[in-house]
């Protein structure tokens, strides 16, 4: 068996020198899947070094007992690796995460590593290049380098051999090229990947030359990523917002399983999968890691021939594996999408790109046009595909292609449904600021809400003039200030931490109060690369979009806005439905109270009213997401009134509802409801009692008493009403109380007890004016109803 890395060197060669032999060359989809695979177009077999030292055992055993090969090693890795997959077996050439492995199995199948061959691994190697091989080779050097020299892997030596492509005269060694710094881990791209992605751009120059195709909209997309978060947003716009007719590419055995696997993920993200939108849509099963989608030949030149554009959203969103463990689908899986656009008559390739080609700790600017990152410097694997992915698709631009590259940053949830990507990073930070009330120290979220980078995505892929270039979908930028303020004002006051501070903190509450739901996120907040992968989002700059902004301003689409709290409140809602974020509760601690004070009196059900009732509250909201979403207000304090007991009765339970039902009227429509109060009272002796109030609105002149007036009904608790009269805030009482009076949480800065006290004001005077007008407006309509008609009038019908 030829080593891995000599294999891949050779068909880097072959690659630069266009095929093997001296003629003909091999075509990209060959060189697709030879690079896939790791087979050399050519490859001679290595030869071993002679007087190999003694290897090392892995795992330990006597002296007499034989080393273990890297294929040895390799087999026993891909037996453990097998039984956690669908299929229960994997070769050893093959990724454990692109044949259905997950991140909870990689976890297991370390642990039963350790324990079969005697050797501490390392997850993040796992991680790096989940190919058993792969792992092999590094599960013996580290072993080599803590005891001594290991076996060889059959004829060929154990050390890797660059992958970077060369010409015919012997490449210089990886580490003269690559010279490792004295420097703190994790700083720069590990050499291996680095060889490996200069490999991959070398395949951008095989593709064909094409023409610029004609500038119309497109009416047959081919669209990849369907299943995913953004890619099925973007197939439901792209079928509102035009008239095409949209493939669809699904991993899947066969067209019903694919359709099956289309429908449930629509359904998954609130989405139609109505019989309207299967007739605009053909279901094709495939794969974007695969030569040639995985299509038949057939099938593949018939779209080639057909299609007027291909939208490549199809993408691993890991931030954990390596880059040798995307590259299938993020990087080789572009460059098909490149060849078919290349290939047939000319196509435009939509590319969803990322704003993590910019996530380098310590770049100055991330504008449409400005240098990505360097690639030594991107140390995710994520960040290195799709860095990778750009690249060579910026070459394939100098073959005729003409490539758009679309970059969303975080992409939020939706704003109307509340649909989320339950593994994207933002949503995950967002979960864990609300769940833990801190938030680490950051520069700018570069994030905006999915329904709105799909809608302008869709718009340039159905623009012609908008074709070509590159756009950043990162909308308003959020400030650590912005945020902060947003969640203070949701009644979640948050404390800012230092990142090491906070992650410490954050993995330390995951372990100790687990979270199913963010595994995921303790995952990444443990991983030494992804941790760069946030330290680089967190201290990055706020991207620039000026072309997506003229774009969006030119088809008159809605503008970019900050993803502020009203804009994330579904996605809030849906996250603590599912167990990820915590709402405000009524039982929390108020940030924001006053007191109201009444005096009236009360009498039994159709008797005078002649017994003093008083009622002396404490009005409280525990956050602005109750008034937003229920207009409700929490009420604690006492009542008194000698008719139900001659002590007073404790508030065990209140609320009071701001124009309850929209304020529909009630009676005759001349009667609109203001407040609706609905106490659980306790008397001393431990008797329970309720009180139903109601504030009305009517068209007379007294306005100033309808908002301080409140009919009030008294009854014990099951029965029906005893007794019925009215109480009045005192005219004195109102302003001291409510408007001067009004207390917030003093954890608060003056700044932001400000800004609560103005908005509960702004708030609930735009409410109770609104419910003031209806009635007045209601009795003008009647006043200037000039029908000749003569019609029953709203008193009398």
């Amino acid at each position: 068996m030829n080593n891995e890395d000599t294999g891949q060197r050779a068909a880097a060669e072959a690659i630069e020198r266009g095929g093997s032999g001296g003629s003909g060359g091999l075509s990209v989809a060959d060189l697709l899947a030879r690079v896939r695979s790791g087979t050399p177009p050519t490859a001679s077999p290595a030869t071993a070094p002679p007087d190999t030292a003694a290897p090392a055992p892995v795992p330990p055993t006597p002296a007499s007992a034989p080393a273990r090969t890297v294929e040895e090693v390799a087999a026993v890795i891909a037996t453990a690796a097998g039984s956690h997959l669908p299929g229960g077996r994997l070769a050893v050439d093959a990724d454990f995460f692109d044949a259905g492995g997950t991140s909870v199995q990689a976890v297991e199948l370390v642990a039963e590593l350790e324990a079969e061959l005697g050797v501490e691994c390392d997850l993040d190697e796992v991680f790096a290049d989940a190919r058993p091989v792969s792992l092999a080779r590094r599960l013996l050097a580290t072993t080599a380098h803590a005891d001594g020299p290991v076996a060889a892997q059959g004829a060929g030596p154990v050390t890797a051999t660059p992958l970077t492509p060369a010409a015919a005269a012997p490449a210089a060694p990886a580490a003269a090229r690559h010279p490792a710094p004295a420097e703190e881990p994790y700083t720069r791209a590990r050499r291996e990947d680095l060889d490996q992605i200069l490999a991959d751009l070398a395949l951008a120059d095989r593709l064909p030359f094409t023409d610029v195709p004609e500038p119309v909209p497109p009416r047959r997309i081919l669209l990849t990523g369907a299943t995913g978060f953004l890619g099925s947003h973007m197939l439901l716009d792209l079928l509102r917002h035009s008239d095409a007719h949209v493939y669809c590419l699904v991993r899947a055995a066969d067209e019903e399983a694919a359709a099956a696997r289309l429908g449930e993920a629509l359904k998954g993200y609130r989405l139609p999968w109505s019989a309207e939108v299967r007739r605009r849509v053909t279901v094709l099963p495939g794969d974007i890691r695969r030569p040639r989608l995985g299509l038949s030949e057939e099938r593949w030149q018939t779209l080639a021939r057909e299609l007027d554009g291909v939208v490549g959203v199809a993408a691993a969103v890991d931030f954990l594996r390596g880059y040798h463990s995307l590259r299938s689908g993020n990087v080789l899986g572009a460059l098909t999408l490149a060849e078919l656009a290349a290939t047939g008559r000319p196509k435009p390739l939509h590319h969803i790109s990322s704003i993590a080609v910019f996530n380098q700790v310590g770049i100055t600017a991330m504008g449409e046009d400005d240098p990505l990152a360097h690639a030594d410097r991107l140390i995710s694997g994520y960040d290195q595909s799709k860095w990778a992915a750009e690249v060579a698709l910026r070459r394939a631009r100098d073959h005729g292609l003409l490539v758009t590259a679309l970059r969303p940053g975080g992409i939020g949830g939706h704003t109307r449904t509340g649909a989320y990507n339950p593994q994207d990073l933002s949503s995950g930070l967002i979960s864990a600021f609300g769940r833990f009330r801190t938030v680490p120290a950051f520069h700018y979220l570069n994030a905006a809400p999915v329904d709105w980078v799909s809608r302008v995505a869709v718009a340039a892929i159905c623009e012609p003039d908008a074709w070509g270039y590159d756009y950043n979908l990162t909308g308003v930028p959020n400030t650590l200030d912005d945020v902060v303020r947003d969640m203070a004002l949701g009644g979640m006051h948050v404390r800012v931490q230092d990142w090491d501070e906070w992650r410490t903190g954050a993995l330390a509450r995951l372990e100790a109060e687990p979270v199913p739901e963010l595994a995921f996120l303790s995952r990444v907040l443990s991983s030494p690369t992804a941790l760069k992968l946030c330290e680089a989002t967190l201290k990055g700059p706020a991207a620039g979009g000026e072309r997506t902004a003229a774009l969006v301003d030119a088809l008159g689409l809605p503008p970019a806005a900050r993803y502020d709290a009203r804009a994330q409140l579904r996605t809030f809602e849906r996250l603590a439905e599912d167990g990820l974020a915590r709402l405000p509760h009524k039982d929390d601690q108020p940030y924001l109270w006053f007191a109201e004070t009444t005096e009236g009196h009360v009498g039994p059900v159709g008797a005078a009213a002649d017994t003093p009732c008083s009622m002396a509250l404490t009005l409280s909201i525990a956050s602005m997401y109750q008034l937003v979403k229920e207009r409700r207000v929490d009420v604690t304090g006492e009542v008194s009134c000698a008719a139900v007991h001659p002590r007073p009765l404790t508030v065990e339970r209140g609320d009071i509802w701001v124009r309850p039902d929209e304020g529909i009227p009630q009676r005759h429509g001349t009667t609109h409801q203001l407040l609706r109060y609905r106490l659980r009272l306790r008397d001393a002796d431990g008797g329970l009692w309720w009180l139903e109030g109601r504030k009305h609105a009517r068209a007379r002149r007294d306005v100033w008493r309808q908002t301080r007036a409140l009919t009030v009904e008294i009854g014990r608790q099951g029965e029906a009403a005893r007794l019925i009269g009215e109480v009045v805030v005192p005219a004195d009482t109102y302003v001291r109380d409510q408007i001067d009076g009004i207390r917030v949480d003093p954890s608060l800065t003056a700044r932001e007890k400000r800004a609560a006290k103005l908005t509960w004001l702004a708030w609930f005077g735009m409410e109770m004016g609104r419910g003031l007008l209806g009635p007045f407006a209601r009795a003008a309509a009647d006043l200037l109803d000039l029908r000749r008609t003569p019609t029953l009038t709203e008193q009398h019908r």
